[in-house]
Parts: structure tokens; sequence; C-alpha cells
């Protein structure tokens, strides 16, 4: 195997070994979220026609699932090589920056994947919605989880301890997960709070994998894509910059 691999498999052993905490326990959570709000809004809510509120509910929980544990998986390994000190034995190994890059978004991607599958599995008891575009969500699921993948190894290198990373997700990626559109459509909202979710690139995430569900989204698809595929690139060319140079791992 060569150098990138080896993270690879080493990455994803190590959130595989704790999949009840990383894998399971997000699941339950997302369970639990659709249980309460489609119980109390299935009669109340109804944001596309011939769509319950519980089918609309649940691509937005499943991509919901996807970002944040993508951003956790790359950002709480760095944290915890940094604080526990082995973080020394990678910078000891020839690996380019570009490896370390590949490694850490690509294991962030599978457990973004796996968390987001296992979410839809159980999920699918509560509604069927239709897959009526599934590249679309495939795009999507797998651009959504590499961009919080590379936002993770950003925030990663960042952090120099648990609070700080605590911080980083309470107070960025949370919000803005929340504030995206997962329980409703931004066509509900006033038109000030409308701008705002148009300023969030996680909102265009949600809207894009949504439709690949329904065929249906607030904006256009193709549009999500271009601003979704611009972001990743963005993030994506700070975090191998950081790498490149060492940002707080070199000092």
């Amino acid at each position: 195997m060569t150098g990138w691999q080896t993270l690879f498999y080493k990455e994803v052993l190590r959130f595989w070994k704790v999949g009840f905490q990383t894998v399971a326990a997000p699941v339950i959570t997302a369970i639990l979220y659709l249980m309460i709000f489609g119980h109390v809004l299935e009669d109340r809510v109804q944001v596309y026609d011939s769509v319950s509120y519980t089918a609309f509910l649940l691509p937005g929980l499943v991509m919901m699932s996807v970002l944040q544990n993508a951003f956790a998986n790359s950002s709480s390994s760095l944290v915890q090589s940094k604080i526990m000190g082995n973080l020394v034995f990678l910078l000891l190994t020839p690996l380019s920056h570009r490896a370390w890059f590949v490694a850490y978004v690509g294991s962030s991607i599978v457990r973004g994947l796996a968390v987001g599958a296992g979410v839809m599995a159980v999920t699918w008891w509560f509604a069927q919605p239709s897959l009526v575009a599934p590249l679309w969500i495939l795009a999507f699921g797998f651009m959504g989880a590499a961009l919080l993948g590379a936002l993770g190894l950003i925030a990663g290198l960042w952090a120099e301890k648990f609070d700080q990373m605590a911080a980083f997700q309470n107070f960025i990626i949370v919000p803005m997960t929340f504030l995206s559109g997962v329980f409703y459509s931004i066509h509900s909202l006033p038109e000030f709070w409308q701008t705002v979710s148009h300023l969030n690139p996680f909102f265009y995430m949600i809207d894009g994998f949504r439709y690949g569900f329904f065929g249906v989204s607030d904006v256009s698809p193709w549009i999500s894509l271009g601003l979704v595929g611009g972001a990743l690139t963005v993030v994506s060319a700070i975090a191998l910059h950081l790498l490149k140079t060492g940002y707080k791992i070199r000092h």
C-alpha cells in the first residue's frame, strides 16, 4: 500500500473501531428529529404538493448527518493527534501534504456517507420519498461530505484543544446546518432571512440534495452545484496550503 492509502485506512479504522459512537449515535439522533418534528408538523406543514412533511424532512436529515459527521471526522482526528502527541509520527513520514489531504478528507467522506446511508435505511420506514434524480443525490452527497471534510481539516489544524474545536462546531457548523432549510423551505421565511439563507453554502447542499428526491427545489440545482463546487475548490485550496506550510503542526 502506498502512503496515502495506509493513512486513509488508519483514519477509517479509527472511527470504525468506535462505530457505536461515530455511526450509530448520529443515526439515532436523526430518528429522534424525524419522530418529533414529523409527528408535530405532519398535519400542519406542507412544503411541496403531493409530498408529506415527513418525506420532505427525510432528505434534509440525511444530508445534515452527512455534513456534521464528515466535519467531525477530520477535525477530531487532528485535534486528538495534537493533544495525545502522536501527530509527530505522521510528521516523520515522507507523506506529502496532498497525501494527508486525500487520506483525511477521503475518510471523512466515508464516515459521512456511511452515516447518511444508515439514516436513510432506518428512517425509510417512516416515509418513502421518491428518487427522481439519483445522480444529483450522489453528487451533492459526495461534494457535501468532501467540503465539510476539508473544512474540518482546517478547523483541526487551527484548534489546539477540544474547547476550541467545540466552539468552532457549536458557533459555526451547527447554526449554518440548522439555518439551511433542513426543517423548512426558505420561502416560508421573511425576505431578510431568505436573503441570509442564500448566503449560506449549506443551504445549496441540502436544497440540491433534496432535488434528487423530489425533482423540486428552492433554487436551480445547477446553481447549487456550481456554488457548492466553487466552495469545495476554495476550501480545499486553503486546506492544502495550510498542510503544505505545516500550519500549527510544525512549531
